[in-house]
């Protein structure tokens, strides 16, 4: 992890929460003169200083946990300067900071978080291809779920002919090493994307793809199926769409058996209820739609009702409320 990635992080999110670089020092009771030099990425931020910039901007602990320990940097180091002698330590520590990143995409606008997540997604790329020995496997997995998020924040922000390419290298990432749960993954992100184009066979046909993904969770399975409804209920296919909620209500309860995947950790029982309401938006059944939805949005954790990506739901919530 480069201090100038998490300066760029840190100084995007604080303009995102309306913070002058002077407001936020006073707000943390921090040296003007030490943040703007870690903000601007000539020195290393301090474990203290990330961990109070996260209470200020209420991210959690992603800050901090993007701030590698000297152990971590050591071994980084090492890593990078020989790739074929890769160890476990490190790999693991990229998929910390890969969670930390992800994190903050629930605060943090897409638009910010774009250049530090390509920087580190390109550096865990190269990385692989010198990767030899045991440890490749593993690192083949965090590589697919890094592009796979590069390309979820293009999309977000349209970027669409980058976004595509980074899903599709994330799937094949995922192939190389058969993990079923990472290439649904990606494929839900094409969904996501074709529905942010207006195109309802490519909302059918990626949600459909992901939802029988060998090796997908079931809580993925569920929350895919509902959305190729809502695909297939706008193109007219309406008996295909009911036939597609059944099968989603089949994997409810194996859904709820287990925990959400590491990888898609959002996947809750209340989550799938904003995929339930637009399954029902897609059908008219528009007072479904706005019960599920106004669920869905109130059984989030208090952190993630206002992330970025719950925009979409909410105007979903104004659309099925209009025509109620």
């Amino acid at each position: 992890m480069r201090e100038d990635d998490f300066a760029d992080l840190a100084r995007r999110a604080l303009r995102d929460a309306g913070y002058s670089m002077r407001a936020a020092a006073q707000a943390i009771n921090y040296d003007l003169a030490y943040l703007s030099r870690v903000l601007n990425g000539k020195q290393r931020p301090s474990s203290q200083l990330a961990r109070s910039l996260d209470d200020l901007l209420g991210t959690g602990d992603a800050l901090a946990s993007i701030v590698l320990q000297a152990d971590d940097r050591s071994r980084m180091a090492r890593s990078v300067a020989n790739p074929s002698r890769l160890d476990a330590g490190s790999v693991e520590a990229l998929a910390g900071v890969l969670a930390a990143y992800r994190r903050l995409d629930d605060t943090v606008r897409p638009e910010s978080m774009i250049p530090a997540t390509l920087v580190q997604m390109k550096e865990v790329i190269r990385l692989l291809k010198g990767a030899r020995g045991p440890q490749r496997d593993r690192l083949t997995e965090v590589a697919s779920e890094f592009v796979q998020f590069g390309g979820w924040l293009l999309a977000q922000e349209r970027q669409d002919a980058g976004a595509v390419q980074l899903l599709n290298e994330a799937v094949e990432l995922a192939d190389e090493v058969g993990n079923g749960t990472l290439a649904a993954q990606a494929l839900n992100f094409k969904g996501y994307l074709a529905r942010q184009q207006g195109r309802p066979q490519g909302v059918a046909r990626w949600f459909s793809a992901a939802a029988y993904t060998p090796g997908a969770h079931p809580a993925q399975r569920l929350g895919d199926m509902l959305q190729a409804a809502a695909g297939l209920a706008e193109l007219g296919a309406r008996d295909d769409a009911l036939r597609m909620v059944e099968n989603a209500e089949a994997q409810v309860g194996p859904a709820a058996a287990l925990p959400p995947p590491k990888t898609a950790y959002w996947l809750t029982p209340e989550f799938n209820r904003l995929n339930m309401g637009l399954a029902n938006l897609g059908l008219a059944r528009y007072g479904d739609a706005v019960d599920h939805i106004e669920a869905g949005l109130a059984g989030l954790p208090a952190e993630l009702r206002n992330a970025p990506w719950t925009w979409e739901h909410r105007e979903a919530l104004k659309r099925a409320m209009a025509a109620r």
